[in-house]
């Protein structure tokens, strides 16, 4: 009898999809790269996500974030998120954290639980605190790099973090993860030189943040979507 895993079925069989059902998927960084990872997954068959950001979502995501749209303005994008995919599987277990991964927090969370991490936050701090958690724990990551002030969503490469080139990101990630002695990492990277924004938007002049990056709804989403291939492709074996 037919059912929505029908389709991937055929692809990676009942074995596959068994896994699937059963794995539980971190996702760190509910934006324009996480939010699209989250519907894959979700599509996929992934048993049990966690969601976790503490953003709300805001008229300028509406460009680029799946979740976001003109009712989903001043939700957590969290909940936007779990509902959307809630809607997708029903069966599907969806676990929300409204809260800002840093050193300070990490402690809310046990990576032993996880099956796979999908790192989708912009902090480097951040970023580095998740690798190394995972790290200790023994959990597959995958870690997103740059992909705002970019515009061609083909030149994204799956590669480990000390064969990347010219993204800015990944540039400081390779130098801190040596300094902490992580040899191995996978990420996904884009060879686009970054352009330069035009200005800022007018309502975030005063968020603090030095640089506001441009984007728009065809690069993060093809990152997100990548990442999700290869946490499929991992789990489903």
């Amino acid at each position: 009898m037919a059912d929505q895993f029908s389709r991937t079925r055929l692809l990676i069989g009942e074995d596959g999809l068994e896994k699937l059902h059963r794995s539980r998927v971190a996702v760190f960084g509910i934006g324009g790269v996480g939010g699209y990872a989250v519907e894959a997954l979700v599509r996929s068959g992934i048993g049990t996500l966690d969601l976790i950001d503490h953003d709300k979502v805001s008229l300028t995501n509406l460009n680029r974030q799946l979740h976001a749209t003109r009712k989903t303005i001043g939700e957590y994008k969290v909940d936007a998120a779990a509902r959307r995919a809630q809607e997708i599987n029903p069966d599907s277990q969806i676990n929300v954290y409204r809260t800002f991964f840093l050193p300070d927090t990490r402690d809310q969370f046990d990576f032993s639980q996880f099956d796979y991490v999908v790192d989708a936050i912009d902090t480097v701090t951040g970023k580095l605190c998740l690798i190394e958690a995972a790290k200790e724990a023994e959990t597959p990551i995958i870690s997103s790099m740059g992909a705002g002030n970019k515009l061609d969503p083909t030149a994204f490469r799956v590669a480990d973090i000390h064969e990347t080139s010219v993204c800015p990101l990944a540039r400081i990630m390779r130098s801190e993860c040596r300094k902490r002695g992580i040899d191995h990492l996978k990420v996904v990277y884009s060879t686009e030189l970054p352009t330069h924004p035009a200005g800022r938007p007018e309502e975030e002049e005063n968020t603090g943040r030095r640089d506001i990056p441009g984007s728009v709804a065809f690069v993060p989403s093809v990152a997100g979507m990548i990442i999700a291939g290869e946490v499929i492709k991992d789990l489903a074996g």
